[in-house]
């Protein structure tokens, strides 16, 4: 049998052979995960013994996170918005930078609208973007739609989860299937990374993400005019067009949005880095 304090050293000397933040902390949420306690727990209990299965499956994890698996694939949770998600491998994993995009809509939400307002999250994923919005603008109703199944699976989790009535999740290519009603406003993180760009991100990215949700094809733009002529389709008047953009992609993505005649105004958005994150278009 061996501890808590022995499965935590051994975890660090494992993956601190590779370049992380924090290999403490990191073995500390895979043994939280595993035990599951918090790491209050941990750090009163160090010389607790722990079983054998739990010390194989430690070991197990241990070395998978030191091959760049994603710490959040393993203990199948991602904090976005305030907000604990459930997220597995074949979902993209929800990243604090499209807290901008999320708490840039709803702020407009809340300026432009007294009514109940119908949403559209495109592309949805693990639901982070869609299940946010529901929980924050309870005047809302989003839908949220994805092509993967394993997305609607995820989002199907979040929304028991969050236990929210005022959302759903279908599976479907918008782009073809046309959901036959209007949307106030349409939001998007769509895949805008250049393809290949894909190769020089980290493993965890490049090797273990899921390529639909990350390839933007060759200048990364494949998927911003599609959405801005669906959105010319499915929105109401007064409506608001949000997506999220690469760091170099500012001038390009307005461009579009410009182009297409249909917006009144556009405007740019950065995230707390400083970097361009968020472009919207309002008609």
């Amino acid at each position: 049998m061996v501890t808590i304090e022995k499965l935590l050293k051994d975890g660090i000397d494992i993956i601190k052979q590779r370049e992380f933040n924090s290999p403490k902390l990191e073995v500390e949420l895979i043994l939280c995960y595993l035990l599951q306690k918090d790491r209050i727990y941990l750090h009163l209990n160090r010389k607790e013994e722990v079983s054998e299965e739990i010390k194989d499956k430690f070991y197990k994890l241990a070395e998978k996170r030191n091959n760049g698996y994603p710490l959040q694939y393993i203990t199948n949770s991602q904090e976005f918005m305030g907000l604990d998600f459930y997220v597995q491998e074949g979902v993209l994993i929800p990243r604090p930078d499209t807290e901008t995009l999320v708490e840039t809509v709803i702020n407009i939400v809340k300026e432009r609208y007294n009514k109940e307002i119908k949403i559209l999250d495109l592309g949805t994923g693990s639901g982070a973007i869609a299940l946010s919005l529901a929980y924050y603008l309870r005047n809302s109703f989003v839908t949220a739609i994805d092509i993967s199944d394993i997305a609607v699976e995820t989002t199907k989790i979040n929304i028991k989860k969050h236990n929210l009535n005022n959302i759903k999740v279908i599976k479907g290519n918008i782009f073809e299937d046309i959901l036959g009603e209007k949307f106030d406003v349409l939001v998007s993180n769509p895949p805008y990374i250049e393809s290949d760009e894909i190769k020089n991100l980290q493993t965890e990215v490049s090797v273990y993400e899921p390529r639909l949700a990350l390839d933007g094809g060759v200048d990364g733009l494949d998927y911003y005019k599609p959405i801005v002529e669906l959105f010319k389709k499915i929105c109401e008047e007064n409506g608001v067009l949000a997506v999220e953009i690469g760091r170099q992609q500012k001038k390009s993505v307005e461009e579009i949005f410009l182009n297409s005649k249909v917006f009144k105004e556009v405007k740019a958005y950065r995230d707390l880095a400083g970097n361009d994150r968020v472009i919207i278009g309002m008609t």
